[in-house]
């Protein structure tokens, strides 16, 4: 085979990859609609018809809810606070514990410590890389109030193990579908099979309005919740007679009629957007299924995948090198990226969350250590070693790419593959290297 572009050979390839461009007519429709209207947000702070949004808003949670089978779609201005909001929303206050992944975005931990919740985190299957039944049992203590489970890289969790957990406990139970919209296990929508759940809308994600969440929930009382802690609930709790002032104290969490009139737009891509993915994703692992030392995506007993990334785990004792020098080597066959979305491998994802020095400190809101000062009498344990399958993928295992996404193509995909394959026909050089 070819000499490797690291030692001087020709690269495999030199044409960027096709670069995602979401935007496009009806956006643009949908913007000039809202501009013309002088309309840019429709919401009003205070009691009346408007406190739930401008018509674009409505419309936008509507036709998500409509368009995937909940009950109530509830659009925020990030997931960030839309996960905040949830949090909140359930009823989470300081000392409770809600066990969560550390192998995550930082908000879905950091959400729970905005109210005063302390994160305990599980470890994650080792095929899956999400929560399980399992994993999450051996975390539960009598001040456990929620489970967060992050649907991760767009897989749908295994969730009736963890439901059936869950309310043997009476735990509510939360989903992060940030990167897995329209995604359903076994013929239910992710999202809301827990108690409330819900999507991101960041640039970055299948479909966006710049930035920007949408939660969803079937129950009427959640969803409400969820309403008034987006728009200052402090000043409507007595004009919608809520009892419970749990949490109440409300925010501008609030999408505009600019980014809803885009999601409008946007919504309608979704489907097509993941078939693309799906497609490319089930070639993608046939590919991999004849390499040895490469093994790809597993998937649970009727969970879908939404492939916001494509995971792989990487094992050094068959291929002979490290796994930095078969993601460096295989990149080098590729044309440098000029944006993140055109890079071939990824090694790693993001470092254990309770690695970070908020946790191993525990100092997050003031400098006395709340809220773990909450349960002076738990010694919670942030230690490294706690999670050892995060650990050992983050380490050693894991390495993703975000390729299998439209405008690309098979042909772009044999490129990718035909790279791994010379980088694993000449391991002997780069061994030598």
């Amino acid at each position: 085979m070819a000499e490797l572009a690291l030692a001087g050979g020709t690269p495999t390839r030199t044409a960027a990859f096709p670069v995602r461009r979401t935007m496009g007519e009806a956006e643009k429709r949908a913007v000039l609609e809202v501009m013309d209207s002088g309309e840019l947000s429709g919401f009003f702070g205070s009691p009346g018809p408007q406190w739930l949004g401008g018509p674009k808003v409505r419309e936008f949670e509507e036709k998500w809810a409509n368009q995937y089978g909940f009950k109530h779609a509830i659009s925020v201005n990030s997931w960030t606070t839309g996960l905040m909001t949830a949090v909140g929303a359930i009823g989470i206050g300081p000392g409770d514990e809600v066990i969560v992944s550390p192998y995550t975005m930082s908000a879905s931990a950091t959400a729970i410590l905005f109210y005063g919740g302390i994160p305990v985190f599980a470890d994650i299957d080792p095929d899956t890389f999400n929560l399980t039944a399992v994993t999450i049992e051996s975390c539960i203590t009598p001040r456990t109030k929620a489970i967060m489970v992050v649907h991760i890289f767009g897989q749908a969790a295994d969730m009736d193990p963890i439901m059936a957990l869950a309310r043997r406990h009476g735990i509510k139970v939360i989903e992060d579908a940030a990167q897995a919209p329209g995604i359903q296990y076994k013929g239910r929508p992710i999202g809301a099979i827990g108690d409330i759940g819900g999507f991101s809308l960041n640039y970055h994600k299948h479909i966006h309005t710049g930035e920007g969440g949408m939660l969803v929930t079937n129950d009427a009382q959640l969803a409400q919740r969820c309403q008034l802690i987006r728009n200052h609930g402090e000043n409507l709790i007595e004009a919608h007679q809520v009892e419970d002032l749990t949490n109440m104290l409300g925010s501008n969490y609030r999408l505009t009629e600019l980014q809803a009139a885009i999601g409008c737009a946007q919504l309608d891509r979704l489907d097509g957007y993941l078939a693309h993915r799906m497609r490319l994703a089930n070639y993608f692992s046939t590919k991999l299924a004849d390499i040895p030392g490469l093994t790809g995506v597993t998937l649970a007993e009727g969970a879908g995948h939404a492939y916001y990334l494509y995971p792989v785990k990487y094992d050094a004792s068959v291929t002979g090198i490290t796994r930095s020098t078969f993601v460096k080597a295989v990149n080098a066959e590729l044309p440098p990226p000029q944006i993140w979305e055109q890079t071939g491998w990824v090694e790693a994802y993001v470092r254990p969350l309770y690695l970070a020095p908020m946790y191993q400190k525990k100092i997050a809101l003031g400098s006395n250590g709340f809220p773990w000062s909450m349960n002076p009498q738990v010694n919670y344990d942030y230690s490294k070693g706690i999670c050892p399958v995060v650990e050992r993928m983050h380490e050693d295992e894991l390495i993703y790419t975000p390729l299998m996404r439209e405008p690309m193509t098979e042909a772009d995909i044999d490129d990718f593959v035909f790279a791994i394959s010379k980088v694993l026909a000449n391991t002997s050089t780069l061994r030598s290297m």
